[in-house]
């Protein structure tokens, strides 16, 4: 009968006791204007008015005013006095963000002001401050007096938890969302460790706040042992600064990082200023900035630049180990059948090998494309205007040459489908190339050229259904093409390096960029498998070979494409669908030996995560000066149990013998603190790089600085 009469009672309580139960509007310039008019509904099991006009309600009593919620044993209202008097236990929710638990209190009408006895304060159900007794005023402060503030969680047997801030007094202001602590003490296990007079920390439920963020320890071979304590600043609703100073015995930098979202794009910027003793009285530091902005009619502006004092800052500071820094400017807008991107890019080398000015380090790129669909010849039209130029800060002959490249090309595509399951692709097209060279007397300073080309393509797909469920798909391709390029004397800048894989068998032209395009006729033998199975087993498999008829001496001797029958492409995928997968790709010559072969795996379980790669060329002069490349890459993590997790990673050159970099970590992380604490080992060395080891050491409370990754860690007290 509870809700029935609940029910009835609340009806007739609003309707002829408006004085009592209506909230009665306060002068509080701090509360909204709406929610000082918000009725005020009381439910109870039982509902009685005393003859001195006193409101009693007992047993499951629930009382609403806007986004706050009571719950009581017993409540009587004064309507003469406008008080409340409560018998917990009493629980006050505040919009689902905050919980006031109290064994007593006398309240006003509106909740907004009051005493409570026994009292303790919930955030996000992590957080909780417990009191002797709480003053609430003005429904914007909330006052304790002998204060214990933790996020761990608090047994019952009056164990001390693992870290606790004990006050004489702290005041939460609800509409700020802060908390003031008088007297504090920190406390690890209920031993004093650290004594504040006075304390500002945000509650739990504030997301941004001025105010310091997780320090952490770090210590190198190079810099020595130093603390980096951020400092969070909120300029506003949409844009922050943090400060970072990191001090050591070897230097003093001071990190930032701005952020700011508009309207319509983002902006964001890291960067650190150092004096430091590995370069003595020489300003160190560096600045990555990165954003993006949507402009009128779907157009979209982005950036990114990338710069450092000197080429070893970013290795010595444990920044991003870039070999080479890229800026670039961007102007872009994708619709559905046409695609404009021009970009203005800046290269500055990291490299000991290369010499700045000797490298094209100013780089323009305009592309342009559009397809139509004409009705009377079928199929599909592109269109395409490329544009492209690059220089060097050399002046010097051949050393210093730019090029600037201008391209149109047109290519008509159309496929048939014939009853058998054979599958037949047209493609008809051609392109013009002008280039202007400067600084190179080997190349005249104009050159046009034009290229028209064609291919036909058969493809004949077969299926099979096995008994399991199982499903293969075997797919023969083969392809017939033809190229005429009227000049190939031109200068080789962007095409010097060439891979061929399963994205470019069917190309008419195999090198990345248009200044190179393959000349003659070709022929190419392809197969693709495929199994998928109801079990979630993935296999894919592709087996390719080029035939030309004259050899192309532009491709270098590991892309596999030199001499008039390519490499064999071998490559495959594979998923078992429990967490494992593998994907491998191999270039095998005549004599049945791989030039160039690749691996990557992963396997990914509750607990484990590893992930790998290994990649291997033999040597080639025209890319790795007659070196042997062979490297293994791993990175791994396991979890020991929901508090402890380690993590590995490491990076080894087998041509050389030796480790290129390796590193370990361990977490430990519970309801109320996380622990991390890495090593990580760098061996490589050039003529300004050394090897260094970094070990870093973090500890963050969380409920109060540290997000959980929505994982809740609850203490046991048995």
């Amino acid at each position: 009968m509870r809700p029935v009469l609940s029910l009835l009672l609340s009806s007739a309580l609003i309707l002829s006791l408006p004085a009592t139960v209506a909230a009665q509007s306060t002068t509080n310039a701090d509360q909204p204007a709406a929610a000082q008019q918000e009725p005020a509904l009381l439910v109870a099991d039982k509902i009685f008015i005393t003859p001195d006009r006193k409101l009693v309600a007992e047993g499951n009593v629930e009382a609403f005013q806007g986004d706050t919620k009571l719950t009581a044993s017993k409540v009587i209202y004064d309507r003469e006095t406008g008080e409340l008097t409560l018998s917990g236990p009493i629980r006050i929710d505040q919009a689902g963000r905050s919980t006031l638990l109290a064994d007593a209190a006398e309240l006003d009408s509106g909740f907004q002001n009051g005493l409570l006895t026994g009292a303790r304060m919930v955030f996000d159900q992590q957080v909780q401050i417990a009191a002797v007794q709480a003053t609430r005023a003005a429904g914007r402060y909330t006052r304790f007096s002998k204060v214990s503030a933790t996020s761990c969680h608090v047994c019952a047997n009056g164990k001390a938890p693992l870290w606790q801030i004990r006050a004489r007094r702290v005041t939460h202001d609800q509409v700020e969302q802060q908390l003031y602590f008088e007297g504090a003490q920190f406390r690890i296990l209920d031993v004093p460790v650290f004594y504040f007079p006075t304390l500002r920390l945000p509650d739990p439920t504030l997301d941004r706040a001025t105010g310091f963020l997780v320090p952490s320890i770090r210590t190198t071979s190079q810099l020595g042992t130093g603390v980096q304590v951020p400092y969070f600043i909120k300029l506003g609703d949409h844009k922050d600064l943090t400060l970072t100073p990191y001090l050591s015995s070897n230097t003093t930098t001071l990190g930032y990082r701005y952020r700011q979202a508009f309207k319509r794009g983002r902006i964001e910027l890291n960067g650190a200023y150092t004096r430091d003793d590995l370069q003595p009285d020489q300003d160190r530091g560096y600045l990555f900035a990165k954003g993006w902005f949507n402009l009128k009619n779907d157009f979209r502006l982005t950036f990114n630049i990338e710069t450092a004092s000197d080429d070893a800052y970013l290795a010595d500071y444990g920044l991003p180990d870039f070999d080479r820094l890229r800026s670039e400017i961007a102007l872009e807008r994708v619709k559905r059948d046409t695609a404009f991107k021009t970009r203005f890019t800046h290269f500055r080398t990291l490299r000991d090998s290369e010499d700045q000015d000797e490298i094209p380090s100013r780089i323009f790129d305009l592309d342009y494309r559009k397809r139509f669909f004409p009705g009377a010849l079928g199929g599909e039209v592109q269109l395409a205007f490329i544009g492209h130029a690059h220089e060097r800060t050399s002046d010097q002959d051949i050393l210093g040459r730019d090029v600037a490249r201008a391209t149109f090309d047109a290519e008509w595509l159309r496929s048939w489908t014939f009853a058998s399951g054979l599958r037949t692709d047209a493609q008809v097209g051609a392109s013009v190339d002008t280039f202007d060279i400067r600084n190179d007397s080997a190349f005249p300073d104009q050159i046009t050229r034009s290229t028209p080309r064609a291919a036909l393509t058969l493809r004949y797909p077969l299926q099979r259904r096995e008994q399991t469920g199982a499903t293969q798909i075997l797919e023969p391709i083969a392809q017939v093409g033809w190229t005429h390029v009227s000049d190939t004397d031109v200068p080789n800048d962007e095409s010097t390096f060439q891979e061929f894989d399963q994205g470019n068998l069917l190309s008419l032209s195999r090198f990345p960029a248009e200044d190179r395009r393959e000349d003659g006729a070709t022929a190419v033998l392809g197969l693709n498998w495929s199994r998928f199975a109801p079990t979630g087993w993935r296999a894919q498999a592709t087996v390719g070979q080029v035939f030309r008829r004259t050899a192309d001496p532009d491709f270098t001797l590991t892309s596999g494409l030199q001499g008039t029958s390519s490499d064999t492409l071998l490559a495959g995928q594979l998923d078992n669908g429990k967490g494992l997968t593998l994907a491998a790709r191999g270039l095998l010559d005549d004599d049945f030996s791989f030039t160039r072969a690749e691996i990557r795996t992963a396997w990914v379980q509750q607990d484990t995560r590893l992930t790998g790669s290994y990649v291997w060329q033999e040597p080639d002069p025209a890319e790795t000066p007659g070196d042997e490349i062979s490297e293994l890459w791993l990175t791994g993590q396991y979890r020991i149990d929901q508090s402890w997790l380690t993590t590995a990673n490491a990076r080894y050159d087998f041509s050389e013998s030796e480790p290129i970099r390796f590193g370990v970590g361990l977490t430990y992380t519970n309801e109320c603190v996380q622990v991390n604490l890495s090593v990580d080992r760098r061996f490589t060395s050039t003529s300004s790089i050394e090897p260094s080891t970094e070990i870093g050491f973090t500890v963050a409370l969380t409920g109060y600085s540290v997000e959980s990754g929505g994982k809740k860690y609850k203490k046991s007290c048995s």
